[in-house]
């Protein structure tokens, strides 16, 4: 699990439960996107909430969690702001 410790003092991160993160100050947690079923069955990620594309199709929901992931990480978590 990587934390990023902004210069406000604030921290970004995917959430996991690799760490308590109750141990370093009050939690706020927002959903950075939404990895839902499309009307053909197939999985979508939906990075819009952090101004992120939307990945897909996946024929499985653990596909779209796993590239969710991997955008969040690569492009979310190193980013400012």
């Amino acid at each position: 699990m990587q934390l990023l410790i902004q210069t406000d003092g604030s921290v970004r991160c995917v959430y996991g439960e690799d760490i308590d993160l109750t141990a370093i100050g009050r939690l706020s947690i927002s959903r950075a996107s939404h990895v839902e079923p499309g009307p053909d069955g197939c999985w979508w990620a939906d990075l819009s909430p952090v101004s992120g594309p939307v990945l897909g199709p996946f024929g499985r929901r653990t596909a779209a969690l796993q590239a969710e992931q991997d955008w969040l990480t690569a492009n979310w978590l190193t980013r400012a702001g």
